[in-house]
């Protein structure tokens, strides 16, 4: 199935504006992530703290909707669905 993945702010940088990829039906949200975290160099450390948790920070939308972390890590994706990452956003 086809994931549509949207990067905000410093995860631009890393992953692009815009990218889809391909992933394995009964695929979840962390799923996704290890995946991006694979073929994105940077990513990981982008996103995870030295010990292996989410970082606090990151903020993740699934079609619109912000997920709570990181219970809703495990929530299913179907095809053509859109993740939206955004990084802290600081400003003045």
């Amino acid at each position: 199935m086809k994931i549509n993945i949207r990067a905000f702010a410093g995860f631009r940088e890393i992953l692009g504006r815009e990218i889809s990829l391909e992933i394995e039906e009964g695929s979840n949200v962390s799923d996704l992530i290890e995946r991006l975290c694979r073929i994105k160099p940077g990513f990981r450390d982008a996103v995870f703290s030295e010990t292996g948790e989410l970082r606090d920070y990151v903020i993740i939308m699934l079609n619109r909707r912000r997920l709570d972390m990181p219970e809703d890590l495990n929530s299913p994706l179907s095809d053509n669905d859109e993740v939206a990452i955004f990084p802290p956003v600081a400003g003045g």
